[in-house]
């Protein structure tokens, strides 16, 4: 068994809210639009990290992290990208490959709007972490984190962080 926590669109920031979380977990996993490399530093000294880069990341981020990370855990396959869509409306870039090679979770980041939602076509979960940092239009920011086992995702919770300052 797994213990997963899933962030997005830290946008430089990181504080100890976050990391209490990051503690807590076997992996962390990061959608995106991680801004300084600080970030991902910070988390890989604690746990093991999975990242892609995002739109905002510079070319020190590209070079560290995928556009899309695809990996299996637990015999859940998993496929990250920063830009994805969601059911019925997935990005341009991914729309055909999706249908051909569905994972059981698919994650994206970039909307700061968290979302959990199951693609009924496809047969897997779609998940947005939302935003953990502080820049954008999100009043309230959100993580994921549940538990991967044999095949299954488990207690999926949301983690609401304290109203971005």
């Amino acid at each position: 068994m797994k213990k997963i926590l899933l962030l997005s669109d830290t946008h430089s920031y990181i504080d100890d809210q976050i990391l209490k979380f990051v503690k807590q977990a076997d992996e962390v996993w990061h959608a995106g639009d991680i801004g300084k490399l600080e970030v991902t530093d910070t988390i890989k000294k604690l746990k093991p990290l999975r990242a892609v880069f995002g739109n905002i990341d510079n070319n020190e981020a590209r070079a560290e992290f995928p556009l899309d990370a695809k990996f299996t855990v637990e015999n859940v396959s998993v496929w990250i990208t920063h830009i994805g869509g969601y059911p019925n409306r997935y990005n341009q870039r991914i729309r055909e490959e999706i249908k051909i090679n569905s994972p059981k979770i698919f994650i994206s980041g970039h909307s700061h709007i968290l979302k959990v939602q199951y693609d009924k076509k496809l047969n897997l979960l779609h998940l947005n972490p939302g935003a953990a940092g502080n820049h954008g239009f999100h009043k309230v920011r959100t993580m994921l984190r549940f538990e991967l086992e044999k095949g299954e995702i488990k207690n999926l919770e949301i983690i609401e962080l304290a109203t971005r300052g």
